[in-house]
This record gives structure tokens, sequence and C-alpha cells, in this order.
């Protein structure tokens, strides 16, 4: 296949191709680039989001693309590689290297830092890291899957999730009451206030300070220690309904309310930034608006357009599957054929509830082997003895200060590289032997979870990869000039769950590509291993209509 390497040359751009090279001014470019997607090419560029949010802008969707900084990072991680292969005067330049998230639809931003990189000599050094690696495939399968995920991510952010303003405004007010002035709370937030005061016998307190409510709630005789709802619960007392009601009503507020309307959602869509591999473990991130935690409580303001219908698709216990897959544990497979795996563990004998299969397989992978989880794990250790060693085992390591793997090859950071807030835990310095002890096994537990967490997000990207292509031949006898809005295409992702909005004749076609698309991933990274990962698919005109 060929690569054409982009250069941006002030106010043109190189383009790279094997020997030649062909200076493009930028106006011209989208034209340039719709041109030679008439046949197999991949083009590579320093950073998805400096180059292709302006090329969708024109109406040019790129089939393909090496995206030099999501792979610089990914081989500069991996066990995989001889680090000496990628090293060069700019690898600090290109480690520090950020997407670009702004609403400016131009091609380049301002004193770009992007600019001081040569891409060309990047792509070189990466291709030949790549062929010298002992697990080339697997990394290759890797970065093709990040680079496609920063295509997706480009193309959702254009699109928009459709996002009907009017509805938003009615869900906030039903809960909220009328829209208030700057400044002040909503009715229902007040009355709540109200009722707090009343309750402790505190009528200055401000319910959105957590210090005056935990003085509030010590005064008056309460045993706790913190404002957490998971500790109000526990307590009897007047103050604890009203109190609760507050929290989550003022959370709406805060993260969703009307500020967050006028901010995010423009023209009928509401538009974030998803930064793949914006996680340590190759999941992703968002910047603005919380794309990845869109509540329930406002869910029914995503409506597809009319005519149109929302494919919601998501994968049953995804992480469990993927362990089963890479740990080539056939008994566990064998439970994951049920499309409720922790039934499946259930009729096979395992354990004697679901609540048990769940609560164990969640310790085994996230580290919670004491109290009740700790008491399923003989059991499990004994029925799937291969899932249950792989990841004591990337346990072991993390505690002996190793980087572990994905099954694909993106690796984990060393210890003290990543702050221990971002794994749950306080950063402090080195103390006693007793707080040394505790840091190895926080990091235990870290690397516990990476191979597991990271090893679905390789699969999730192939899913990704995979459905975005059969989307768009399925809307090939689309009207329009190919653009992405005018076709079936993605429109939200978060983690194992996908939304797809389609014109309502195409959904059931829809609905089936992105069965196979999930199916064809399970082939990719576990090849003819019998592991199912079974999907939950809805046709519906409202997101929240999906469950």
């Amino acid at each position: 296949m060929n690569r054409i390497v982009l250069v941006r040359r002030g106010d043109d751009v190189d383009a790279h191709e094997q020997a030649s090279v062909t200076s493009v001014p930028l106006a011209d470019l989208p034209a340039f680039v719709r041109e030679h997607e008439a046949t197999p090419v991949r083009w590579v560029w320093d950073d998805t989001t400096r180059w292709y949010p302006a090329l969708l802008a024109q109406g040019v969707r790129v089939a393909r693309c090496a995206d030099l900084r999501l792979q610089h990072a990914i081989l500069r991680r991996t066990p995989f590689t001889d680090q000496r292969l990628l090293a060069d005067a700019s690898t600090a330049e290109w480690d520090a290297l950020q997407p670009v998230t702004e609403t400016d639809t131009a091609l380049f931003p301002l004193a770009d830092p992007a600019d001081r990189l040569d891409p060309v000599a990047e792509h070189d050094r990466q291709l030949a890291t790549l062929a010298a690696s002992p697990e080339r495939r697997r990394l290759e399968l890797l970065l093709a899957a990040e680079s496609s995920g920063a295509l997706v991510a480009a193309e959702m952010t254009h699109a928009g999730l459709p996002w009907r303003a009017d509805l938003h405004e009615r869900l906030l007010t039903e809960q909220l009451g009328p829209r208030p002035v700057a400044g002040h709370r909503p009715a229902a937030l007040e009355r709540l206030a109200a009722e707090i005061r009343t309750a402790l016998g505190a009528p200055a307190l401000n319910p959105d300070s957590p210090v005056e409510v935990l003085r509030a709630l010590q005064t008056a005789g309460l045993p706790v220690e913190d404002t957490r709802s998971w500790t109000l619960v526990q307590i009897e007392h007047p103050v604890v309904a009203p109190l609760l009601a507050y929290k989550k009503l003022a959370r709406l507020l805060t993260a969703n309310g009307w500020s967050w309307l006028d901010t995010w959602v423009r023209d009928g869509r509401f538009r974030s930034w998803f930064l793949p591999g914006g996680v340590v473990t190759g999941r992703w991130a968002s910047n603005g608006g919380g794309a990845l935690s869109v509540p329930v409580q406002i869910r029914p303001a995503a409506v597809a357009d009319e005519g149109w219908r929302f494919v919601v698709a998501d994968v049953a216990q995804l992480e469990p599957r993927v362990l089963a897959a890479m740990s080539g544990d056939l008994a566990m497979a064998e439970a994951a054929r049920a499309t409720d795996l922790y039934q499946g563990m259930v009729d096979a004998g395992t354990v004697a509830t679901r609540a048990e299969a769940k609560l164990g397989i969640l310790g085994a992978m996230y580290g919670g082997t004491r109290g009740e989880s700790g008491r399923m794990m003989p059991r499990l250790t004994r029925r799937y003895p291969a899932a249950i060693a792989l990841v004591e085992e990337a346990a072991r390591a993390g505690e002996r200060g190793e980087v572990v793997r994905t099954l694909l090859g993106r690796g984990s950071p060393v210890p003290g590289g990543e702050r221990m807030a971002d794994l749950g835990e306080p950063p402090e310095p080195s103390g006693s032997r007793q707080e040394e002890d505790r840091r190895r096994r926080a990091w235990g537990r870290f690397t516990r979870n990476f191979v597991v967490q990271g090893t679905a997000a390789e699969w999730a990207l192939c899913w990704l990869a995979d459905l975005r292509n059969r989307l768009w031949r399925l809307g090939e006898e689309q009207p329009g000039e190919g653009r992405i809005e005018d076709r079936p295409h993605l429109v939200f992702f978060l983690h194992d769950e996908v939304l797809v909005h389609t014109p309502e004749h195409l959904a059931g076609q829809v609905a089936e590509e992105v069965r196979l698309a999930a199916v064809t991933a399970g082939r990719l990274l576990f090849g003819g291993f019998p592991v199912d990962f079974p999907l939950d698919v809805a046709v519906v005109r409202s997101w929240a209509e999906a469950g």
C-alpha cells in the first residue's frame, strides 16, 4: 500500500511519496487528498487532530492513516522494541506532543510545537523499530488500530451526537425548576437547602460546602467522617433524604446543567473531543463536556434526526471474556458462551450465585482478593487456573517493578513514572518498609488489571476500526457527496458501547454489521479460540430508550 507523509512547510504542505516530494498549497490539500483516496493509500502525519478535522470540514474522508504521535507513545513503552532504534534528539519533543482540541477548523494552530518535528524522520525510525521487533505483527495491528481510532474520534467530534436542546431544557426544568438568575440556586435546590438547614439546625449552612456540611453533621451528633453518599445512607436522620437528593441534583446542575447546554450543544449536536490512548491502558479519554460520562438523567435529549435512528450496542462482560481468551482458559471460555458469563459460571457449578461469580471475577481482575471476593478465589483458581494465573503473575510482576503488557504489546508504565493518585493511591515520599510494601501492592493491583483492561481496549479498537469501514460501505448509495454525516456513522463510544446514527431504512443492516464487526475483532485478536463476544443491540429513536 502506498504511503504519503504530509509535512507542513509554511503555507504549503510537502507530500512525501516514495522517492518524490510534491508541494501542495494548504488550500488545495483537501482536493489532493480526495484524489489520492481513489486508490489504497495510508496518510502519515504527526497527529490526526492537527490534520483530519479540516479535511472533514471540506467533506473529505480518509480511509487509513498512521498517527505518529500515538504510535510513538506505544513504541516508547512497549517491551517488544529496541528503544535505541527509536531514539533521536527529538524524542523528548515527540513524547511531549499533545493533541489539539480547538473549535477553530483551521488546519494548523499558530506556534504549533509540531512544526519543530520531522515526520519523515520519525516515520523512518518507527518503521525500522517495527522491522526489528520480534513481535512485529502484534505491534503493527496495534498501531493500525490506534491510528484508526484517531480517525473515528475525529469523525465523531465532526458529526456530533444529535441533541435536542429543548428537551434538555425541559428535563432540567422538571428536576431543578426554572432556569435561575446567575448566582442563584434553582428552586428545587433552594427548597432542599432549606430542609437540610432545618434538619441540622444550621440556618446559615451552605450545602455546597462539604466542610460546612460535615461540621454540621458532626455537631448534630452523627458519627460520620465524610459526606459521601455511601456514608450517608448508613445513618438514620431526617437530613439524609434531602441531603442525598441535594447532592444528586447539584451534580446534575454542575455537570450537565444550563451552562453545559450553552457550552457544548451547537446546531443540534453535542460535540466533545475524544482522545484515543488518553489513558495508560489504551482506553479513551475526552476533553470537554464529560463526553465519557453522559448520565442517564439527560439521555432522553439525545434524539436521532427525523428519518434516522440510533443503533446502540454494548458488549456483555467484555473484560472477563477477554481474560478467558488471552489466557487460553477453555473452562472460562465455556462459561463465556452464555450471554451472561456470570450465570454461565453458576451453571458450570463453579459458584452458587451470579453475585458470587461477579464478585469473584471482578476481585481477580481488580485486586479485590480479600473479604467476600477473596473467599471466591480458591474455587475460581481450581476451575479457571489459566485465567487466574495470568492476572496473578501480572500482579507479582508489578510488585517486582516490572513492565507488563497487553496482548498486542502496549506496555505498562514503570512504578514512579505515573502518579499513584491516578491509580487511586495518594502520592507520598518513601518512608517505612510498611509504606513501601503498600505501594508495591498498589502497583500490583494496577498491573493486574492493566493486562486485561488494556487488551479489552485493543479488542474495542479493532471493533471500531472494522465497524467504521462497514458503515461507510453500507452507506455508499446514500445521496450526498460522501460526507461522513450523510451515511451511517459513529457518534459515541465508551469502552464497550457504541452509538451509530443511521438512516432509518438501514438500521437493521447496521445492527447486523455491528455484530459482524465484533466477530471480526475477536478473530483478529484471538484467532480461532472459542470465545464469544455477545452484544446487546437496540434500534431506538432516543438514546434513553436503549435502557
